[in-house]
């Protein structure tokens, strides 16, 4: 009897000396084990897989509203700084924390004190005592980790700067002229509205932030706690409608619109913080 002739389909056909019996998921060509690459299912032989990466849509930078996986490189410089003015403030007894701290009184020239409205965010940066910090850090730490990646670095502290000054422009119209206050209670609610907004349009749920910007809130009424519900009001709305522009103009083609919007919101809080100097 004569021996049979091997089936040429039984070799790779990019080696035709090498037997395979695997076949490509996508041509059906024979590929030896040098020539074959996982798939989601079964093998792809180089060509096809060539063409599967040209085809592939390509990877873009995420944007607003886009988790991403970079560090909050932001929320821990602020922590940083919170916990070294802190320092300060034990080291140097009052001094630090008199000359950072924040009275509607600074921005209102003539009646006699100086006229320091740079006050207005430097007291997001000092905090009353260790208990004080700990729970603004550890409450800005939760939220920004959340918030930086999705908003980006530089729309997230534009966010927590123009939340801590209206804050501290709610102080000054709502609060007694010479009611010192301090912290970053402000601008951590600012963080709160803006999640709360995004979140509403997200259709995600918020019952659990509800509750406890409820808490806040109503713990800022109550006599003894010595707590700025001014402050708290104040970041809560700014950081509200921050989070409204940057969520409505989120696409691309939008920037330019929220560059000139989030100035805007910058303009008139300078505008209304110094509305004392004009009257």
């Amino acid at each position: 009897m004569s021996q049979a002739q091997p089936d040429r389909d039984n070799f790779c056909y990019r080696h035709p000396d090498r037997q395979s019996f695997v076949l490509c998921q996508r041509c059906g060509r024979t590929i030896c084990g040098e020539c074959q690459t996982p798939a989601a299912v079964g093998v792809v032989c180089p060509e096809c897989m060539a063409e599967q990466r040209r085809s592939a849509p390509r990877q873009v930078r995420p944007t607003i509203l886009t988790a991403s996986s970079e560090a909050p490189v932001v929320t821990y410089a602020i922590i940083a700084i919170c916990a070294v003015v802190y320092v300060l403030q034990l080291v140097t007894g009052n001094l630090v924390t008199n000359a950072l701290s924040y009275a509607g009184a600074y921005s209102m020239p003539g009646i006699g004190v100086p006229f320091e409205p740079w006050r207005m965010l430097t007291a997001a940066f000092v905090h009353g005592n260790f208990l004080h910090l700990a729970l603004n850090l550890y409450t800005l730490f939760l939220f920004g980790r959340i918030l930086e990646p999705m908003l980006g670095r530089v729309r997230y502290l534009a966010l927590y700067l123009m939340s801590a000054l209206g804050g501290s422009v709610a102080v000054m119209f709502l609060a007694s002229p010479f009611q010192g206050v301090v912290g970053a209670s402000g601008a951590i609610f600012g963080l709160m509205g803006a999640f709360l907004v995004i979140q509403r349009r997200l259709g995600g749920d918020m019952t659990g932030l509800l509750v406890l910007v409820g808490i806040n809130l109503v713990i800022g009424f109550v006599p003894g706690f010595g707590i700025s519900w001014q402050a708290h009001l104040g970041g809560l709305v700014v950081g509200a409608i921050i989070g409204l522009i940057l969520f409505e103009t989120r696409r691309r083609n939008q920037k330019n619109t929220q560059i000139a919007l989030l100035i805007a919101v910058a303009v008139v809080l300078v505008a209304v913080s110094l509305i004392y100097v004009f009257v």
